[in-house]
């Protein structure tokens, strides 16, 4: 087999679409300094950058299974949007948050819906999260638990690893397999996870 350092991004992400997930981890170490650090320049909080720099790789990998990656263009710079996209997604979440007037009379729904969702829409986001609630219960104990924290808690990858005991890498692991093993789900189920 050749270096690792030989191998292009364009081979190991081929590769890695076709079933190798090491070579996911040589694209992981090859580029996940200078992610970082771009991440952290904009950010300037290294645990909102892990954060980020965490939901940049799950969302990678997912966009990887799904085959909406483009061969055309470079694997870094493709990649560097993502988490670009992630950082501005993050400040207007937060300039949304500080919005919010802290009054008795806050309603989370006041931030979460903003009168453009149709009835239509919300049965179908209804569906999919009802979906997607079976489907997370036929996952292993150890992804469901990443995955309930990560996404229904809100929890960073770095509190999730205090609480269960784990390193964050193994955290990580945790739910890219959830993530991996959910698609598979609804592949084998026939169950359609798009809000479209």
């Amino acid at each position: 087999m050749l270096s690792s350092s030989v191998i292009s991004d364009q081979e190991l992400v081929r590769d890695y679409i076709n079933g190798d997930n090491s070579s996911f981890e040589i694209l992981l170490t090859r580029h996940k300094s200078r992610v970082f650090s771009f991440i952290m320049s904009k950010i300037k909080n290294r645990d909102i950058t892990e954060d980020i720099f965490q939901d940049t790789f799950i969302k990678v990998i997912n966009s990887l299974q799904r085959g909406r990656y483009n061969e055309e263009g470079k694997f870094l710079p493709w990649m560097m949007r993502i988490a670009h996209n992630l950082v501005i997604d993050h400040f207007r979440k937060e300039a949304k948050m500080k919005r919010v007037r802290p009054t008795d009379d806050f309603n989370i729904f006041d931030v979460i819906n903003d009168g453009s969702r149709n009835q239509e829409e919300d049965m179908i986001r209804k569906r999919v999260h009802s979906d997607l609630n079976r489907l997370i219960k036929e996952l292993p104990e150890d992804q469901m638990e990443v995955l309930r924290m990560r996404y229904f808690e809100d929890m960073s990858f770095k509190k999730i690893s205090e609480i269960t005991g784990v390193s964050i890498n193994t955290a990580l692991g945790r739910m890219r397999y959830a993530l991996i093993n959910l698609r598979k789900l609804s592949e084998q189920k026939n169950v359609d996870l798009a809000q479209k």
